[in-house]
């Protein structure tokens, strides 16, 4: 009677094992068809599938295509391709797969160059990663638990490092128009910061620029600690978004591996407007100059995931490039990126256009974490330094005819004297590295120098 009883409580439990594990399996897929296909969005019926669950489109001449949900309207999905939609017909067959997506990371990405679905591109096989990591990233980090910024990093450009010092885990934008020398100062930033491991998004940029990237701007040194994410243009908006998604996420795993992580994505214009892309095929109304509002709602979830993690771990310090069409500062993705980042830099095409590398307008940059992470004498320096280099910029009409008279104004005076110290500290070859300690010294020399006038 003892063994019956055993057998039966042994059978009940087996069945209650058998019950909970049913009920974690995700349910089964139900499939549908193909109905409506309006520029780059698919509509499917008869199948039910989440916001951000993939499908695929089987079409009856056996061509696949993979698709994600992006929104939907009662019974009816909107699916945007991942890829090339040629070939696909109506009532061709959907087939969903439930669940977040997920790519793999790990140490076998240092050095390589992955498109946004984590595919190789550069010829080497594809990564033997173990760590399934969620392309949207998980439960967003409690802002108490974030350790503070309040170690200075070293970025390797002078002018930075002196007068717009960068804190580990800081998330800074360059503003900056078309050809004014963006890329080579990410190329320069990526090659001299002190940093453990860098992750480069190179987001809906020219095909062209991803190898000119990567073999002149990055180089070898550079790449060797690098993890390479590119999506050029010519990509599906919904792959651009995956691109800049799998960048920070590749970037998160080696944060919480407890290492300095250096995020340089160009460019955030570029992820806003395929969102804008997304948001509009599927029915968005616009709200400022053609944006919808879902876009403005990814820019913080992006944006809000780099910076310091839990105290005592690792960071990610970020640069996002941002792309100010006509030089207008006034854009709405720049003013809403302004909003968001602990600061921004602004690459000026009059500077560009006279020479002067990299292009930084220091009058219009600013970095937010400065003062709580320099001495007290680094501040105060920097400070006489902007306030020279203001004075002879408002005063540079008189001064380059001739009309302001010498001893007029003891400041113009000593801003004309210190002008050519200031005009070569700010300067600097792409190949040339200045590390903090000789920033900082050269910058006491200026600010303390008397100069001739």
């Amino acid at each position: 009677m003892n063994a019956l009883h055993e057998r039966q409580a042994a059978w009940r439990d087996g069945l209650t094992r058998y019950q909970r594990r049913a009920e974690q399996l995700p349910p089964p897929a139900v499939e549908g068809t193909l109905t409506r296909m309006i520029g780059l969005t698919l509509e499917a019926a008869g199948c039910e599938a989440a916001v951000g669950d993939r499908c695929d489109i089987l079409s009856s001449a056996g061509v696949r295509t993979e698709a994600e949900v992006v929104g939907f309207s009662g019974p009816r999905l909107f699916l945007m391709p991942t890829s090339d939609a040629h070939g696909l017909s109506p009532n061709a067959r959907v087939v969903p797969h439930h669940g977040q997506q997920t790519v793999r990371v790990g140490e076998e990405l240092l050095g390589r160059v992955i498109d946004g679905a984590g595919r190789p591109l550069d010829g080497a096989g594809t990564p033997d990663c173990q760590m399934p990591v969620q392309l949207m990233g998980g439960a967003p980090i409690n802002p108490l638990a974030r350790e503070p910024i309040t170690e200075p990093l070293d970025v390797g450009v002078r002018a930075i490092n002196a007068l717009l010092t960068v804190g580990r885990g800081q998330r800074i934008g360059l503003f900056a128009g078309s050809g004014v020398g963006k890329s080579v100062l990410l190329g320069m930033m990526a090659r001299y910061t002190a940093a453990e491991v860098i992750v480069v998004g190179l987001i809906g940029e020219r095909g062209r620029e991803v190898k000119e990237f990567i073999e002149r701007i990055l180089g070898d040194e550079g790449r060797r600690r690098a993890v390479v994410v590119a999506v050029p243009a010519d990509q599906s908006p919904l792959m651009r978004l995956h691109g800049a998604w799998l960048a920070t996420a590749v970037a998160e795993y080696f944060r919480d591996q407890g290492r300095s992580v250096l995020l340089l994505m160009d460019s955030l214009t570029r992820f806003a407007q395929a969102q804008r892309e997304i948001g509009l095929a599927i029915g968005e109304a616009p709200a400022t100059k053609g944006y919808p509002p879902s876009v403005f709602a990814r820019l913080p979830k992006l944006v809000e995931r780099a910076g310091n993690g839990a105290r005592k771990g690792g960071s990610i310090t970020a640069f996002y490039t941002v792309l100010v069409e006509g030089d207008d500062q006034n854009d709405p993705i720049a003013d809403s990126a302004r909003a968001i980042l602990d600061g921004h830099f602004v690459l000026s095409r009059r500077l560009a256009e006279a020479g002067q590398y990299p292009a930084i307008d220091i009058e219009a940059s600013v970095s937010r974490a400065m003062h709580d992470i320099v001495p007290e004498e680094h501040f105060e320096s920097a400070r006489q330094f902007r306030q020279m280099l203001s004075t002879y910029v408002q005063h540079r009409d008189l001064i380059s005819i001739g009309a302001y008279r010498a001893g007029s104004d003891p400041r113009v005076d000593a801003a004309i004297a210190r002008w050519p110290r200031m005009q070569g500290f700010l300067q600097q070859h792409m190949r040339e590295r200045a590390d903090l300690s000789s920033s900082l010294a050269g910058l006491a020399e200026v600010a303390t120098a008397e100069g001739t006038a």
